[in-house]
């Protein structure tokens, strides 16, 4: 298996998949015992046929499933098919508001409670070959008991379902059609982004897996040895990640050549957009990007509650066009479309390449050495949350730049800008550093400064070293999440590194320091991507 690639940012983890902005508004208010939860009654007045059933899945495992049928379905007829699998620790009402309104518009929709989770059977296996096996096995009975068209079946899911989503259409070809939203294209880009644990994001997945369900053994380890940076089982932990990771199979997703829809939250804490827009750029199908603000699964979350909402309406749009063959218009729009976090508005773009294509550097010369193992108030806020009140109140979170304390903080900063300018995509940091110890870790920050001082999270990232001589200068290069932002006129960007961050596990041995240089030969620097003006 590859090595883990601390030049590029990641973030997830070796183990994330989790609903987390459903998991902890909805699954965790949910009933104590997740085996014994009830079946909730099936949505009032419809025109649609609901029922529920049990579907044998992989190795005889009884999925616990919902089934919506148009109402006026014609004996003899068939109908285009669509496959749901549930979040993490959501149950299988999930997408009820959803599976009515496709259903509604003729569809015959399948949801179905992933094994390990609440009234299915099994054990929690991280989408792994048997959860990739329970996708075939619900599509088989969805074409042997319902009036579903064999040659017209679709699969959708938010974070823990589009993961699923996505490995299946790599063993599946049956599959026509995926919208994966929330989701990932690769664990270890995920949560374990630059080398780092991301410690709130795997504490929520071990919890809400406890609470809901029957995590394996398998499970239950690599957390365990995640958490505990037990380096040596990281070979283990990545090809663990690697064997769940739809990357992985890049090469059947593309033969399969299904039409593939990835939906993302700039602020998402468990799958970052970088790893989706770099698996979006290797997808040679039809094929559509879309990023707005939030955290995990809140760009989906009211949709799942029936009110109106983009992200779902773009996948009912996906489907009618290539699972229908509905001429609306959605192949003909630009295939990567953006939100931005400053005004709401959308933009479209021909590939993700072409989203920042204007790059402006900010110098970080000089010599920098700070002092680790002290939060020094710079940092990514709190999984989920933050990102969220950023999405709903453009509140995220914030530092006063120029009291951050210089013994714990290095900081470098922009001019003022005259103008506008308009970040989009991933900036990248690129700097020589010189540790006293062998192992260490550092979080780079990118915050829009204010006249007053006052910094607004832009976007940050982790990094960790190991195996480093003391003393030696080394270079890196790291890419902090991507985004979409304005910088108004007359504010200024600066780039703040420390070394603890909450969302992140450290590997600074105490009392060591970091020394940031910018030799004549090879200077330092964080290029900004921007939008053409």
């Amino acid at each position: 298996m590859r090595a883990p690639r601390p030049h590029r940012t990641l973030r997830t983890t070796a183990v994330g998949t989790v609903s987390a902005a459903l998991v902890a508004g909805t699954a965790l208010g949910l009933a104590p015992a997740a085996q014994a939860a009830p079946a909730a009654a099936p949505p009032a007045a419809s025109s649609t046929d609901v029922r529920f059933v049990d579907i044998p899945g992989d190795g005889g495992t009884v999925l616990k499933a919902n089934v919506f049928t148009p109402k006026d379905a014609k004996p003899g007829s068939t109908y285009p098919s669509i496959v749901l699998p549930t979040s993490w620790a959501m149950p299988q009402i999930e997408y009820v508001a959803q599976a009515q309104k496709l259903a509604n518009s003729g569809y015959v929709v399948v949801s179905y409670n992933s094994r390990g989770f609440w009234q299915s059977g099994g054990e929690i296996e991280t989408a792994g070959p048997e959860d990739i096996a329970d996708a075939s096995k619900v599509i088989d009975w969805t074409l042997a008991n319902t009036p579903a068209d064999p040659d017209k079946v679709g699969m959708a899911g938010v974070s823990y379902g589009a993961g699923i989503s996505l490995l299946a259409a790599g063993h599946d070809k049956r599959i026509k059609v995926v919208a994966a939203l929330s989701g990932w294209a690769d664990l270890i880009d995920s949560i374990y982004s630059g080398r780092t644990q991301h410690a709130q994001a795997a504490a929520l997945l071990g919890g809400a897996g406890a609470l809901t369900g029957r995590p394996s053994a398998e499970l239950q380890q690599t957390l365990k040895d995640f958490l505990a940076s037990n380096l040596d089982k990281e070979d283990e932990m990545i090809a663990w990640g690697a064997k769940r990771s739809p990357v992985t199979y890049l090469d059947r997703i593309n033969k399969n050549g299904a039409a593939i829809m990835l939906g993302n939250a700039w602020g998402d804490t468990l799958f970052p957009p970088n790893q989706y827009a770099e698996f979006y750029e290797r997808l040679t199908g039809p094929k559509r990007l879309e990023l707005r603000p939030g955290d995990h699964a809140t760009a989906e979350a009211t949709g799942l509650l029936g009110l109106p909402n983009d992200t779902w309406t773009s996948t009912q749009r996906w489907f009618d066009r290539y699972l229908k063959g509905a001429d609306n218009g959605i192949d003909k729009e630009q295939p990567v479309q953006l939100k931005s976090r400053s005004t709401g508005g959308y933009e479209g773009y021909p590939d993700w390449k072409s989203v920042g294509p204007t790059r402006k550097k900010i110098a970080m010369a000089g010599t920098t050495t700070i002092r680790t193992n002290v939060d020094s108030g710079a940092n990514g806020g709190m999984a989920i949350l933050s990102n969220a009140l950023d999405q709903f109140l453009k509140i995220p979170p914030m530092a006063s730049v120029p009291l951050l304390p210089r013994r714990y903080t290095g900081v470098w900063q922009s001019e003022r800008y005259t103008t506008p300018q308009r970040v989009r995509g991933t900036a990248k940091l690129h700097t020589t550093l010189t540790s006293t110890k062998e192992s260490g870790t550092l979080v780079a920050y990118l915050y829009d400064v204010g006249p007053l001082g006052l910094g607004k999270l832009v976007s940050n990232a982790p990094y960790t070293f190991h195996g480093k001589t003391p003393g030696k200068p080394f270079g890196v290069d790291l890419e902090l999440f991507s985004t979409a932002y304005d910088v108004p006129a007359g504010h200024k960007l600066a780039l703040v590194v420390d070394t603890v961050d909450p969302l992140y596990i450290e590997h600074n041995p105490s009392g060591a320091q970091l020394t940031f240089s910018s030799p004549q030969a090879d200077p330092s620097y964080v290029s900004i991507p921007l939008r053409e003006q």
